[in-house]
């Protein structure tokens, strides 16, 4: 594996010789902020369940965190464009940090909408880690393996998807109907995290990072076949990136809302079969432990198949398995659901690099775009708790398919790169 990470720039290695501790180091931030988001998904039902909501209105809880992505990713962006890709990585571990606090210090409101407050503030942000993280990640290397690199420290970011939900066990572990006690359990684990997060952010302010300028991307390591007329366009003329944008905010809706009704869909009392609210957790860790196999695996994969072919045919298998989810056919619904699961797996990291694929010193703006696109978790799940409250859980899974179908074009067509 040491040789697979430092290199002098083969097209076939993953990191450039010199870069491999600041790549350890940002991964660690996938890593961080996938335990987020694998604990955020398990908290649906457990409000649900301590303060009697419906599943439209738990939806709000993704609601409040891809919000914050969509209205933070450009501030983010023009900051670190401004300042670098060091600084803003540390500004979005303190904002983290401050909402995890925040988050613990507040439960004995047993305010719904303070806690969503709260959990905008911590998606302020992870949206800022995202922005930095995802681009300064492609360039750690040769650009020929950026899909790969992407993919492989995503990879970190699905088993923290794993360890989320296990840590939601500890929150789940609390029945208490005493007044202003319902949601104590949520102390620790955001104590715990916030204070993991600040020492983090603090090991950055320690640590000399290679700063990649705007101005060193625009060479000619960024053309396209030596031609500068790609990257002369503006970015609302780039194609790829136009399209690369819509199918981010296409997966993230799915994604999510996917992620975000697990655990109500084997605890639906109207699904055979169908299991104990308290076990909800370990199901979803199990999904996520596909979806982290699924990246580690996609990533490898990437070395031998394009990448726009594997994300062509992980969205037409997941258009195929989710009307087998929706069918209510018992074991083979769930087993489907779980290969939903594993073949979204690549989508996030693949659409990323090939939307902001040769586009030299515009690459940051158009990673604040395709941040800001992760919108669409905030929109889809409250419409998918909707359906879901209306008719049943299954019927809810048949939603994400158009999302899938569009994925599944920009994969064949709309990733092509144009030079006119």
């Amino acid at each position: 594996m040491t040789n697979d990470l430092s290199t002098n720039g083969d097209s076939k290695k993953l990191v450039t010789q010199g870069f491999l501790i600041p790549f350890i180091l940002i991964t660690s931030l996938f890593f961080l902020w996938g335990v987020a988001h694998g604990m955020l998904d398990t908290l649906n039902k457990h409000f649900q369940d301590m303060l009697h909501l419906t599943k439209a209105t738990s939806g709000m809880i993704q609601f409040s965190v891809y919000t914050a992505y969509f209205l933070m990713a450009l501030p983010a962006g023009y900051f670190m464009r401004r300042f670098g890709y060091k600084r803003g990585i540390i500004m979005g571990l303190s904002l983290f940090s401050a909402g995890a606090f925040l988050i613990a210090a507040t439960t004995s409101f047993e305010s719904f909408w303070i806690f969503l407050i709260c959990l905008f503030i911590m998606g302020c942000g992870l949206a800022t880690l995202e922005t930095a993280a995802n681009p300064y990640t492609t360039k750690l290397g040769p650009k020929e393996s950026a899909e790969r690199r992407i993919n492989f420290s995503q990879s970190f970011n699905g088993l923290a998807w794993v360890v989320g939900p296990l840590i939601g066990l500890f929150i789940y572990g609390n029945k208490s109907g005493v007044e202003g006690e319902k949601l104590s359990s949520m102390i620790l684990p955001y104590s715990v995290i916030g204070g993991t997060v600040l020492l983090v952010a603090i090991l950055f302010v320690m640590t000399k990072l290679p700063e990649i300028k705007e101005e060193e991307e625009s060479g000619d390591n960024v053309t396209l076949n030596g031609n500068d007329a790609v990257i002369a366009k503006p970015l609302i003329k780039q194609r790829h990136f136009v399209l690369g944008v819509i199918a981010q905010f296409c997966y993230v809706a799915a994604q999510t809302g996917v992620f975000s009704y697990l655990i109500n869909f084997v605890t639906d009392v109207n699904q055979t079969p169908h299991f104990d609210v308290a076990h909800g957790p370990y199901f979803l860790s199990i999904g996520f432990a596909l979806f982290m196999i699924g990246r580690m695996s996609g990533s490898f994969f990437m070395k031998y198949v394009k990448p726009t072919r594997l994300l062509a045919l992980y969205a037409l298998i997941c258009c195929l398995l989710l009307p087998v989810v929706s069918m209510s056919l018992g074991w083979i619904s769930l087993i489907a659901l779980y290969g939903v699961f594993f073949f979204m797996s690549v989508m996030f990291p693949t659409i990323f690099a090939l939307g902001i694929k040769d586009l030299g010193p515009k690459t940051k703006k158009a990673s604040s775009f395709l941040v800001m696109s992760i919108v669409g978790g905030a929109v889809f799940p409250p419409i998918m708790g909707l359906i879901a409250d209306k008719y049943n859980m299954s019927v809810g899974f048949f939603a994400p398919i158009p999302f899938f179908v569009f994925i599944l074009y920009y994969a064949l067509k709309g990733s092509v790169i144009r030079k006119a």
